[in-house]
């Protein structure tokens, strides 16, 4: 994936004004050993083209891993390997493993694969990311050792809403960006593992600031489902209702901005353009609301009455909803 070199001036230089009114010490990568960065393993994943995820992320997908155990248990961001068929993983020093695909949930956006072989690497340490907040230093680790890892600060800890029916309430934003952010390794100072990247942002402080970054998935989300990702590959109990549109926030409105084809909303006639106004006749003016009353509305299959306007006036949408995991094939290979 593209972005920005971590190491360029200006996120550097939003960073330092950031934490100009109070004493900063950051962390470096040099006070660590070679092993907590051998740990982060390069992933590649390959994708039917028929696959209905390979129009928006590609049949062809790269990023970062990161060793979680000592049988090859490799955690990374689940957008990389959502209906793979292939996935392959290369260490420090450049050789090729196959793996297999062991689980993916949505709500947290983690994904997790076993290597076929031994990776010959120390585990990385699960950490306790409830305890990081705004100012503490990091480390983004990437592929590639050294070279590839930036030196940052946690910019803040706060709601993330994606326009792809995608919420975390805390999510973890640091500066300065990483250029290969999927799938890395976010390390605290105690060389534990915090965090798995998942976006580049141009909002790392505030919705309001223009400060570069990346958003990290919090490490504490994925203990509670550990045990079901292992066992069965998904969260147990029933998924949450899916519409398959992307949404975003316009003036104090949910404005839809795609409609995925034959998925609910594209079955119950949503189009682009629409705006959602209330879901089940209560009012939404975010995209925030309008998840939270989305999920509100039952399991996955749940009917759900939406208000939608349009330049000729207010209708009235019914939406069946749907499982995720259904429409997008999940494979697990393990």
């Amino acid at each position: 994936m593209a972005g920005f070199n971590g190491k360029n001036g200006f996120a550097s230089l939003a960073v330092g004004a950031t934490l100009a009114l109070a004493p900063y010490q950051g962390l470096k990568a040099a006070d660590f050993g070679p092993e907590l960065f051998q740990a982060v393993v390069k992933l590649v994943a390959e994708v039917p083209k028929d696959a209905r995820s390979a129009q928006t992320l590609g049949t062809r997908r790269e990023g970062n891993g990161v060793v979680i155990d000592d049988n090859g248990l490799v955690l990374t961001i689940g957008y990389l390997i959502v209906e793979a068929m292939a996935v392959t993983l290369e260490d420090h020093a450049g050789k090729s493993t196959a793996a297999e695909i062991v689980g993916y949930d949505h709500d947290t956006g983690f994904g997790l694969v076993r290597a076929n072989a031994p990776l010959g690497v120390k585990p990385l340490r699960i950490g306790d990311s409830r305890k990081l907040e705004a100012r503490d230093p990091v480390l983004v680790i990437g592929h590639g050792g050294p070279d590839a890892t930036v030196a940052g600060v946690v910019m803040s800890r706060r709601l993330f809403a994606g326009y792809w029916e995608y919420m975390l309430e805390r999510a973890i934003f640091t500066s300065p960006p990483h250029g290969n952010w999927g799938g890395t390794a976010l390390i605290g100072k105690d060389g534990t593992l915090l965090g798995i990247g998942s976006l580049f942002v141009n909002d790392a402080a505030d919705r309001a600031s223009q400060i570069s970054g990346n958003m990290f998935v919090p490490i504490d989300l994925l203990k509670p489902i550990m045990g079901d990702l292992l066992s069965a590959g998904r969260p147990s109990g029933a998924p949450r209702p899916w519409l398959g549109m992307l949404s975003t926030d316009q003036f104090g409105v949910v404005l839809v901005t795609r409609v995925t084809p034959d998925a609910p909303a594209h079955k119950a006639g949503l189009r682009p353009g629409d705006v959602v106004v209330a879901v089940r006749d209560k009012p939404v003016k975010s995209v925030e609301a309008f998840y939270r009353a989305l999920w509100a509305s039952g399991e996955a299959g749940v009917e759900v009455p939406l208000t939608v306007m349009r330049q000729s006036g207010a209708i009235e949408v019914v939406v069946k909803s749907a499982s995720r995991y259904d429409f997008m094939q999940f494979r697990r290979t393990f």
